[in-house]
């Protein structure tokens, strides 16, 4: 009888080679051939590092104090360099979170899928060539002959994660490793690619271990959850039965946490928006060369728009529909070819009377904090940085407003000496909101800012996100891709294609009967988890008996 057991890991345990503290204590599950498993828990419950043991790619710094990972039969541990490197790419492929850094950027996209094909078949350049060709169109790739002399940087983030699929598919492994494949990609984008994920392993029989802490994509597309925390497994089923009837109070806070549409607020009604838009047009210019010049493009094609005081307005669409153009357009951070902003009642231009304050009274919460915080200056320097243009208040006041906001965001005042890379994901999410609304500013910009974060600590800064914007009353202007976290915090919701707005109108109305056909498309897009009488949650996907939104899905 042949055994379809594909891997088998038992008892893995995993620690910090200098300190010898475990980070996976004890693992153990195994994988069918063809079946599609996901792992979740919460940012540093040592999924991705169970997941890079499998392939021996465990960071220098960590080392593997006892357990077994079996593929095929063989000990992984047992085999040698060479063995290694045949079994990886091979056997095992592995889709990073972040398709960017795992493309080398200084190698054409045809040169990088050439490679592993060279590597591990023995086929003619014109074979593999053909087989390259192949995979580019089943992907989605309009023109693949073109892809071919293009580099990395020069395709949109769906489409590096497409290419990325395709340079792990094309070598037919056996178990495809997942991590985070769709982190940072639109709801129609990240449909897509999971569906075509799912497509060509089904075609391969390949198996795929899938780490994410998207609740709702797991649900959609496992056979299998297993779930961890600090390192262990606490929970592990059959995905249906998992998610409606949780066990272990780990799960059940993790489902807790998913994003939920509250009862709509009430608005004051005022005289006049605090920001206004007026036919915004942005312009980018093409690039030139000696001997060509590339036609420009334009990003915005006159935008209208109005935020009310205290209100949050949510922007959401596709990658490239916009939305980030119109925030840092908004913000000051770009200059529109056309169109007027106004604040207050008052238009406002760079260098012109109350441009000053409008600056002042306009922050903005980027979506990386990481890479907006400088990695030089402590916390309490960053925070303070934001006081610089208020004379009216002395040295003391600005530090005592610094310790007032660090308590507001959860933190205290021992974190105003700490570095930016001295705090987790979530904690440095938390600094960038402080930096934000220091000041106490009439309107703030956020742009995905919670994208990165996992559940729990998503739905903490969604919560401390909503106390703020309630005690302090300032507007926001909310751009994100994910749906669900809009339908929380959204009075109103605004939705882009191609550089226009489609359709607007209050949260509830757009959710529950959208008129447009994109707009649909994109609820439709991503699966509704409804809570059941059990503490659990049952998979629903929005609008799926229009013919039409399947269609548009699939054009």
């Amino acid at each position: 009888m042949v055994s379809t057991e594909l891997l088998s890991v038992e008892n893995l345990r995993l620690a910090v080679a200098r300190s010898g503290l475990e980070v996976v204590k004890g693992v153990s599950f195994s994988m069918a051939r063809g079946e599609i498993v996901g792992i979740v828990g919460e940012s540093g419950s040592g999924k991705t590092l169970a997941a890079r043991a499998i392939m021996s790619l465990e960071p220098p710094a960590i080392r593997r104090t006892s357990g077994s990972i079996r593929f095929n039969g063989q000990d992984v541990a047992q085999l040698s360099p060479s063995a290694l490197r045949q079994l990886r790419g091979a056997n095992i492929g592995m889709v990073f979170q972040e398709p960017m850094t795992s493309l080398n950027p200084s190698m054409l996209i045809g040169r990088q899928l050439d490679e592993g094909l060279a590597l591990h078949r023995k086929l003619g350049p014109d074979e593999r060539r053909t087989l390259i060709l192949d995979m580019l169109r089943r992907v989605g790739i309009k023109d693949p002959e073109g892809a071919l002399g293009t580099y990395p940087h020069q395709f949109s983030g769906g489409m590096r994660q497409r290419i990325m699929l395709a340079s792990v598919m094309l070598l037919q492994p056996a178990l495809l490793i997942a991590d985070e494949p769709t982190t940072a990609l639109d709801a129609v984008v990240q449909r897509d690619v999971l569906e075509l994920m799912v497509e060509l392993t089904r075609a391969h029989g390949t198996a795929v271990l899938m780490i994410s802490h998207d609740l709702s994509m797991v649900a959609r597309y496992t056979d299998r959850i297993i779930v961890m925390c600090k390192g262990e497994i606490v929970e592990e089923g059959a995905t249906q039965d998992l998610l409606r009837q949780p066990k272990h109070p780990y799960t059940r806070k993790l489902l807790a946490a998913m994003p939920r549409r509250l009862p709509a607020r009430e608005i004051p009604v005022s005289t006049s928006p605090i920001v206004e838009v007026r036919n915004l047009v942005v312009d980018y210019k093409g690039r030139q060369s000696f001997f060509r010049k590339e036609a420009g493009k334009r990003a915005l094609h006159g935008i209208d728009l109005s935020i009310e005081p205290r209100e949050v307005v949510a922007l959401v669409g596709g990658s490239g529909s916009g939305k980030t153009t119109l925030g840092r357009a908004i913000a000051g951070l770009l200059e529109p070819t056309g169109g007027e902003i106004r604040y207050a009642g008052r238009s406002i231009k760079p260098g012109a009377q109350g441009w000053n304050d409008y600056r002042l009274n306009c922050q903005m919460i980027f979506q990386d904090p990481y890479s907006s915080l400088d990695p030089r200056m402590t916390i309490g320097s960053l925070v303070r940085e934001a006081l610089r243009q208020m004379p009216q208040m002395n040295s003391r006041e600005k530090t005592d407003r610094v310790y007032e906001v660090l308590r507001e965001v959860g933190l205290n005042e021992t974190y105003a000496d700490r570095y930016p890379h001295e705090l987790s994901g979530g904690q440095r999410q938390r600094v960038a909101i402080a930096r934000a609304v220091v000041r106490r500013p009439a309107f703030v910009i956020a742009d995905e800012p919670v994208s990165a974060l996992d559940v729990t600590v998503r739905a903490q800064v969604l919560d401390l996100f909503a106390d703020l914007q309630e005690r302090h009353g300032f507007s926001c202007l909310f751009i994100s891709h994910d749906l669900g976290v809009v339908e929380q915090v959204a009075d109103r919701v605004i939705v882009m294609q191609d550089g226009r707005i489609v359709e607007e109108g209050d949260r509830d109305r757009i959710f529950d009967a959208p008129q447009h056909l994109y707009t649909r498309r994109l609820l439709s897009a991503i699966p509704a988890l409804e809570t059941t009488a059990a503490g659990g949650v049952r998979l629903k996907w929005r609008f799926d008996e229009d013919p039409q939104i399947q269609t548009a899905a699939h054009a």
